[in-house]
């Protein structure tokens, strides 16, 4: 049971780790938003989870169902508010760099070819 408990920390750690990664490296507020949110979440779900496994008490699952619940909730509706105010604020987006447009063949190309 250790060995499990051990397993879903490492996981849940490895997913909270990603969310600060996420929100050092990635360039956009509303990018960041993304990864803060959908990993910071998962990652403490895990954390939690391994806690209910380990202490295998009512009490404490209870506790901890609570939590997740107020997680759950909370957490969309926060990231949804902080990307309406970047968005009413005008913060500027990323802006992806296209590749440039092909050439059309030329119709001395396109002669030369027949």
């Amino acid at each position: 049971m250790d060995y499990l408990v051990g397993i879903v920390l490492m996981v849940g750690a490895f997913f909270a780790m990603a969310a600060g990664l996420g929100i050092l490296r990635l360039p956009d507020v509303l990018i960041r938003m993304h990864a803060s949110t959908k990993a910071g979440t998962l990652g403490a779900g895990l954390v939690l989870f391994a806690a209910v496994v380990y202490f295998l008490d009512w009490a404490v699952t209870v506790r901890i169902i609570a939590i997740m619940v107020f997680l759950m909730a909370t957490a969309p509706i926060g990231a949804h508010m902080i990307g309406r105010a970047s968005l009413r604020a005008r913060v500027p987006l990323y802006k992806i760099k296209a590749p440039a447009p092909k050439k059309a063949p030329s119709r001395k190309a396109a002669r030369a070819r027949e």
